[in-house]
């Protein structure tokens, strides 16, 4: 029974990321989301409290969502920066044709930009996952840096930084009517960067 009851709260959340990412959060009326989930007022608000507890949690979901799939790809190479490089190459396959992502902005960039300060709790979770995002990017700098894979003098931090405002700016370019060989282009263009702080 417990069983059935996280699986149907699982997929009430998929089908809130899917909304929410697609819509936005003040764009998504009450009756959009009671359609999107199947659910009833009541249920929905004995679940979820209110609009914004189930958007924090459709945040939560998206952003564990995310760090899957950054931990798969690293995983999955043979070394640090290899690792990042196949990840900053991710970044333009959400832009095919046939993708199945309701979006090809990041739902946490495209929440950062949409709320105002009378959401300022739910800004700040966005703020929070958007700072783990760039630590994660970080340490597998350092890992990198650490194999010898970078130059000795590389500031992590601050290279995590930049890619990330790299990876903002991709998937903003991407949500325009643009062909799809320059996002990929531009994909390449970030794993140069990242390359140009190679060791000899």
């Amino acid at each position: 029974m417990a069983r059935t009851a996280r699986f149907d709260r699982q997929t009430a959340l998929d089908s809130a990321v899917e909304l929410f990412w697609t819509r936005g959060y003040y764009a998504s009326s009450m009756k959009q989301i009671e359609g999107a989930l199947d659910m009833r007022p009541g249920s929905l608000y004995a679940t979820f409290g209110n609009k914004s507890g189930l958007f924090a949690e459709a945040l939560q979901a998206y952003a564990e969502r995310s760090g899957n799939n950054f931990q798969q790809i690293i995983g999955g190479s043979q070394s640090p920066i290899e690792g990042l490089k196949s990840y900053l190459r991710s970044f333009a396959r959400p832009c095919s044709s046939g993708s199945d992502t309701p979006s090809k902005a990041c739902m946490l960039v495209k929440t950062l930009l949409e709320l105002n300060d009378e959401d300022a709790e739910l800004r700040q979770q966005v703020e929070a996952m958007l700072d783990t995002v760039e630590q994660g990017l970080c340490a597998i700098l350092e890992k990198g840096k650490d194999a010898g894979e970078l130059r000795a003098d590389v500031d992590c931090a601050r290279l995590a930084r930049l890619l990330q405002t790299q990876i903002i700016g991709l998937r903003a370019f991407a949500s325009r009517d643009v062909p799809q060989k320059q996002v990929e282009a531009l994909a390449e263009d970030m794993v140069g960067l990242l390359d140009s702080y190679r060791a000899d």
